[in-house]
């Protein structure tokens, strides 16, 4: 199966599952990208990125992303992908939750979904970037590893001066491994 698919046909049978507390989560189409940037705007300190980026997150990078919905309504989302050369590692870019949908743990169960679909099954490590100050997705990541007995590893990996003139938080990078 193609990392990158497009085709509907190549979407496992469990990439739409309906979730207790009436949540169903599912692989992103191309409509979604308008209302994931405004959930993204609706969630700080998430870095907000433009409508194209997320439409191609949502064509490029189905197969390794999640929204849930709830009610048609648009509640949470998760971007991922495999990096280039580590077809071992998914490394998690966002994760949103809306602020009506918190406190449900929809986040680490979305992460939970992605990580039981078919494409994921060879992966070994889990990667992501977190700021210090963000600690609702440090707590997730933290159950997430602790679901899954494995380690949560915690280092360096871009410091505020990279980000040129944005004032923005260093971005710890947390490895989940072995999953």
């Amino acid at each position: 199966m193609s990392l990158n698919a497009t085709d509907d046909t190549l979407i496992q049978p469990a990439a739409h599952a309906p979730v207790e507390d009436g949540f169903h989560l599912r692989s992103p189409v191309i409509e979604d990208a308008a209302g994931i940037q405004r959930l993204i705007q609706a969630s700080p300190p998430l870095d907000v990125n433009s409508t194209y980026a997320y439409l191609l997150l949502c064509r490029h990078f189905r197969d390794t992303c999640v929204v849930a919905t709830r009610q048609g309504q648009l509640a949470g989302f998760v971007s991922a992908y495999f990096p280039p050369t580590q077809s071992n590692v998914l490394f998690i870019w966002q994760v949103a939750v809306h602020p009506d949908a918190r406190g449900c743990r929809l986040g680490q169960r979305m992460l939970e979904h992605l990580l039981a679909r078919p494409l994921t099954q060879s992966v070994a490590s889990l990667e992501t970037t977190v700021s210090p100050s963000n600690q609702p997705s440090r707590r997730m990541f933290a159950a997430l590893a602790r679901a899954r007995g494995a380690a949560c590893v915690e280092e360096s990996m871009f410091p505020p001066e990279l980000f040129g003139q944005a004032d923005h938080e260093d971005e710890r990078l947390l490895r989940i491994a072995p999953l």
